[in-house]
Protein backbone atom coordinates (compact mmCIF):
# COMPACT_ATOMS: atom_id res chain seq x y z
CA UNK A 1 0.00 0.00 0.00
CA UNK A 2 1.54 3.54 -1.23
CA UNK A 3 0.94 5.64 1.86
CA UNK A 4 -1.62 8.98 1.28
CA UNK A 5 1.11 11.77 0.61
CA UNK A 6 3.38 9.89 -1.55
CA UNK A 7 -0.18 9.05 -3.94
CA UNK A 8 -0.81 12.49 -3.85
CA UNK A 9 2.75 13.48 -5.10
CA UNK A 10 2.29 10.61 -7.45
CA UNK A 11 -0.91 11.65 -9.37
CA UNK A 12 0.81 15.35 -9.06
CA UNK A 13 3.89 14.08 -11.55
CA UNK A 14 1.65 11.69 -13.31
CA UNK A 15 -0.78 14.66 -14.48
CA UNK A 16 1.82 17.12 -14.92
CA UNK A 17 4.39 15.37 -16.81
CA UNK A 18 3.10 12.60 -18.17
CA UNK A 19 -1.27 14.03 -18.50
CA UNK A 20 -2.12 10.93 -16.79
CA UNK A 21 -4.69 11.47 -14.08
CA UNK A 22 -4.53 7.87 -12.06
CA UNK A 23 -2.08 4.77 -12.11
CA UNK A 24 -3.47 1.70 -13.23
CA UNK A 25 -3.87 -0.96 -9.78
CA UNK A 26 -1.09 -2.88 -11.28
CA UNK A 27 1.35 0.14 -11.43
CA UNK A 28 0.17 0.88 -7.70
CA UNK A 29 0.88 -2.81 -6.59
CA UNK A 30 4.68 -2.38 -8.17
CA UNK A 31 5.32 0.87 -6.97
CA UNK A 32 4.68 0.42 -3.57
CA UNK A 33 8.03 -1.74 -2.67
CA UNK A 34 9.56 0.50 -5.05
CA UNK A 35 8.90 3.87 -3.27
CA UNK A 36 9.53 2.20 0.02
CA UNK A 37 13.04 1.61 -1.33
CA UNK A 38 13.30 -2.26 -1.66
CA UNK A 39 14.89 -3.77 -4.71
CA UNK A 40 12.05 -5.53 -7.10
CA UNK A 41 11.27 -7.89 -9.77
CA UNK A 42 8.20 -6.29 -12.01
CA UNK A 43 6.55 -8.73 -14.12
CA UNK A 44 3.50 -6.68 -16.59
CA UNK A 45 2.47 -7.17 -19.91
CA UNK A 46 3.55 -5.12 -22.78
CA UNK A 47 1.62 -2.01 -22.88
CA UNK A 48 0.40 -1.62 -19.12
CA UNK A 49 3.01 0.60 -17.99
CA UNK A 50 5.89 -0.83 -16.85
CA UNK A 51 8.36 2.18 -17.76
CA UNK A 52 6.79 4.14 -14.86
CA UNK A 53 7.63 1.71 -12.56
CA UNK A 54 11.44 3.63 -12.64
CA UNK A 55 10.52 6.82 -14.19
CA UNK A 56 7.74 8.16 -11.02
CA UNK A 57 9.74 7.59 -8.57
CA UNK A 58 13.36 8.76 -10.72
CA UNK A 59 11.10 12.14 -10.73
CA UNK A 60 9.77 11.98 -7.23
CA UNK A 61 13.29 11.72 -5.75
CA UNK A 62 16.72 13.12 -6.34
CA UNK A 63 19.71 11.53 -8.33
CA UNK A 64 20.15 9.33 -11.33
CA UNK A 65 18.36 6.69 -12.81
CA UNK A 66 20.39 4.19 -15.24
CA UNK A 67 18.62 1.97 -17.46
CA UNK A 68 20.08 -1.00 -19.06
CA UNK A 69 18.25 -1.57 -21.80
CA UNK A 70 19.01 -4.68 -25.00
CA UNK A 71 18.50 -2.69 -28.11
CA UNK A 72 19.76 0.82 -28.94
CA UNK A 73 16.44 1.45 -30.83
CA UNK A 74 14.11 1.40 -27.46
CA UNK A 75 16.61 3.34 -26.00
CA UNK A 76 16.29 6.21 -28.33
CA UNK A 77 12.50 6.11 -27.94
CA UNK A 78 12.41 5.93 -24.46
CA UNK A 79 14.75 9.24 -24.12
CA UNK A 80 12.67 10.67 -27.06
CA UNK A 81 10.04 10.07 -25.12
CA UNK A 82 11.57 11.80 -22.11
CA UNK A 83 12.93 14.72 -23.47
CA UNK A 84 9.53 15.22 -25.00
CA UNK A 85 8.07 15.99 -21.94
CA UNK A 86 10.69 17.57 -20.83
CA UNK A 87 12.37 15.42 -18.68
CA UNK A 88 16.51 15.16 -19.13
CA UNK A 89 17.62 12.25 -20.70
CA UNK A 90 20.30 10.79 -22.29
CA UNK A 91 21.63 7.47 -23.60
CA UNK A 92 25.22 6.03 -24.41
CA UNK A 93 25.94 3.59 -27.62
CA UNK A 94 27.61 3.13 -30.13
CA UNK A 95 25.50 4.81 -32.52
CA UNK A 96 26.15 8.21 -31.02
CA UNK A 97 28.12 11.10 -32.71
CA UNK A 98 31.40 12.44 -30.57
CA UNK A 99 29.19 15.61 -30.08
CA UNK A 100 26.16 13.70 -28.54
CA UNK A 101 28.53 11.98 -26.77
CA UNK A 102 30.14 14.72 -24.99
CA UNK A 103 26.37 16.70 -24.54
CA UNK A 104 25.68 13.55 -22.32
CA UNK A 105 28.76 13.38 -20.04
CA UNK A 106 28.34 17.46 -19.63
CA UNK A 107 24.79 16.77 -18.35
CA UNK A 108 26.44 13.81 -16.35
CA UNK A 109 28.69 15.58 -14.73
CA UNK A 110 26.43 18.55 -14.06
CA UNK A 111 23.98 16.63 -11.87
CA UNK A 112 21.46 17.38 -15.07
CA UNK A 113 20.05 13.70 -16.28
CA UNK A 114 17.62 12.23 -14.11
CA UNK A 115 17.56 8.95 -16.58
CA UNK A 116 20.67 7.81 -18.40
CA UNK A 117 19.96 4.45 -20.83
CA UNK A 118 22.56 2.25 -21.70
CA UNK A 119 23.50 -1.38 -22.84
CA UNK A 120 24.73 -3.93 -20.77
CA UNK A 121 28.23 -4.21 -22.85
CA UNK A 122 28.24 -0.74 -21.61
CA UNK A 123 28.35 -2.05 -17.66
CA UNK A 124 31.71 -3.80 -18.51
CA UNK A 125 33.69 -0.79 -19.22
CA UNK A 126 35.83 -0.04 -15.93
CA UNK A 127 35.85 3.48 -16.86
CA UNK A 128 31.75 3.56 -16.78
CA UNK A 129 31.63 2.02 -13.72
CA UNK A 130 33.84 4.42 -12.29
CA UNK A 131 32.10 7.32 -13.66
CA UNK A 132 28.91 5.83 -12.03
CA UNK A 133 30.56 5.14 -8.88
CA UNK A 134 31.36 9.09 -8.99
CA UNK A 135 27.91 10.00 -9.71
CA UNK A 136 24.57 10.61 -7.94
CA UNK A 137 23.50 6.94 -8.90
CA UNK A 138 20.30 6.63 -7.12
CA UNK A 139 19.09 3.35 -8.72
CA UNK A 140 19.59 1.23 -11.69
CA UNK A 141 16.65 0.02 -13.82
CA UNK A 142 16.80 -3.64 -15.62
CA UNK A 143 14.91 -3.78 -18.78
CA UNK A 144 13.73 -6.98 -20.42
CA UNK A 145 15.34 -8.54 -17.17
CA UNK A 146 14.31 -11.68 -18.80
CA UNK A 147 17.62 -11.50 -20.56
CA UNK A 148 19.38 -12.81 -17.44
CA UNK A 149 18.48 -16.13 -17.48
CA UNK A 150 19.67 -19.67 -19.82
CA UNK A 151 16.05 -20.15 -19.12
CA UNK A 152 14.42 -17.06 -20.57
CA UNK A 153 13.53 -17.19 -24.19
CA UNK A 154 15.81 -14.46 -25.08
CA UNK A 155 19.06 -15.03 -22.89
CA UNK A 156 21.81 -12.55 -23.50
CA UNK A 157 25.42 -13.14 -21.61
CA UNK A 158 26.27 -10.14 -22.02
CA UNK A 159 23.33 -9.21 -19.21
CA UNK A 160 25.58 -11.87 -16.86
CA UNK A 161 27.50 -8.63 -16.18
CA UNK A 162 24.85 -6.95 -14.44
CA UNK A 163 25.31 -8.32 -10.78
CA UNK A 164 28.83 -7.22 -10.87
CA UNK A 165 28.47 -3.86 -12.31
CA UNK A 166 26.40 -3.31 -9.38
CA UNK A 167 28.77 -4.79 -6.65
CA UNK A 168 30.95 -2.01 -8.02
CA UNK A 169 29.16 0.47 -8.04
CA UNK A 170 27.90 0.10 -4.13
CA UNK A 171 24.71 -1.88 -4.46
CA UNK A 172 21.87 0.90 -5.29
CA UNK A 173 18.30 0.54 -5.46
CA UNK A 174 17.64 -2.66 -8.24
CA UNK A 175 14.70 -2.89 -10.11
CA UNK A 176 14.70 -5.84 -12.75
CA UNK A 177 11.41 -5.50 -15.05
CA UNK A 178 10.11 -7.95 -17.80
CA UNK A 179 6.74 -8.79 -19.26
CA UNK A 180 7.73 -12.60 -19.11
CA UNK A 181 9.22 -15.08 -16.48
CA UNK A 182 8.79 -17.99 -15.60
CA UNK A 183 9.05 -19.33 -11.72
CA UNK A 184 12.41 -20.44 -12.99
CA UNK A 185 13.48 -17.27 -15.06
CA UNK A 186 12.56 -15.09 -11.62
CA UNK A 187 14.87 -16.91 -9.38
CA UNK A 188 17.64 -17.02 -11.93
CA UNK A 189 16.96 -12.93 -12.41
CA UNK A 190 17.06 -12.76 -8.49
CA UNK A 191 20.40 -14.56 -8.17
CA UNK A 192 22.20 -13.05 -10.88
CA UNK A 193 21.71 -9.29 -10.20
CA UNK A 194 21.72 -10.20 -6.28
CA UNK A 195 19.18 -9.08 -5.23
CA UNK A 196 18.37 -7.93 -1.52
CA UNK A 197 15.48 -9.69 -0.79
CA UNK A 198 13.25 -8.09 -3.58
CA UNK A 199 9.82 -8.02 -3.91
CA UNK A 200 8.31 -9.65 -6.50
CA UNK A 201 5.31 -8.10 -8.09
CA UNK A 202 3.20 -10.05 -10.92
CA UNK A 203 -0.07 -8.62 -12.31
CA UNK A 204 -2.71 -10.39 -14.55
CA UNK A 205 -1.88 -11.17 -18.47
CA UNK A 206 -5.59 -11.68 -19.25
CA UNK A 207 -5.87 -9.72 -22.90
CA UNK A 208 -9.68 -9.37 -23.08
CA UNK A 209 -9.55 -7.80 -26.14
CA UNK A 210 -7.44 -11.17 -27.48
CA UNK A 211 -9.36 -14.43 -28.63
CA UNK A 212 -7.63 -17.50 -28.40
CA UNK A 213 -8.18 -20.19 -30.16
CA UNK A 214 -7.27 -23.89 -31.81
CA UNK A 215 -7.51 -25.12 -34.68
CA UNK A 216 -5.67 -29.05 -35.32
CA UNK A 217 -4.72 -29.92 -38.83
CA UNK A 218 -3.54 -32.80 -40.49
CA UNK A 219 -0.82 -32.46 -43.17
CA UNK A 220 0.23 -29.53 -45.43
CA UNK A 221 -2.59 -29.06 -47.77
CA UNK A 222 -5.03 -29.14 -44.56
CA UNK A 223 -2.99 -26.83 -42.93
CA UNK A 224 -2.89 -24.21 -46.07
CA UNK A 225 -6.82 -24.95 -46.46
CA UNK A 226 -7.36 -23.67 -42.50
CA UNK A 227 -4.99 -20.88 -42.89
CA UNK A 228 -7.07 -19.24 -46.05
CA UNK A 229 -9.98 -19.59 -43.92
CA UNK A 230 -8.45 -18.05 -41.45
CA UNK A 231 -7.38 -15.17 -43.79
CA UNK A 232 -11.07 -14.90 -45.21
CA UNK A 233 -12.39 -14.42 -41.57
CA UNK A 234 -9.92 -11.73 -40.98
CA UNK A 235 -10.66 -9.85 -43.92
CA UNK A 236 -13.88 -9.76 -42.91
CA UNK A 237 -13.60 -8.29 -39.67
CA UNK A 238 -10.33 -5.84 -39.75
CA UNK A 239 -9.12 -6.25 -43.26
CA UNK A 240 -5.34 -6.74 -41.36
CA UNK A 241 -3.71 -9.99 -39.79
CA UNK A 242 -0.35 -10.91 -38.27
CA UNK A 243 1.57 -14.38 -39.50
CA UNK A 244 3.93 -16.34 -36.92
CA UNK A 245 5.99 -18.77 -39.22
CA UNK A 246 8.24 -21.07 -37.25
CA UNK A 247 10.94 -20.69 -40.27
CA UNK A 248 12.06 -18.44 -42.89
CA UNK A 249 11.26 -21.15 -45.55
CA UNK A 250 7.20 -21.24 -44.32
CA UNK A 251 7.11 -17.90 -44.05
CA UNK A 252 8.24 -17.44 -47.76
CA UNK A 253 5.31 -19.60 -48.57
CA UNK A 254 3.04 -18.15 -46.98
CA UNK A 255 3.34 -15.16 -47.75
Amino acid sequence: MIPFDDIQRIESVLQEVFGHRKLRPAQERALAPILAGKDAVVIMPTGTGKSLCYQLPGLLDEGLTLVVSPLISLMKDQVDSLRALGVPAGTMNSSQSADEARSVFSDLHGGVLRFLYVSPERLSQPAFAELMARSNLRRVAVDEAHCVSAWGHDFRPDYLQVGGFLDRVGRPQTLALTATATPAVQEDIVRSLGLDDPQVVVTGFDRPNLSIYVRRVRGAAEHGESLNRAFDEFDAVTGAALVYCASRKNTELVA
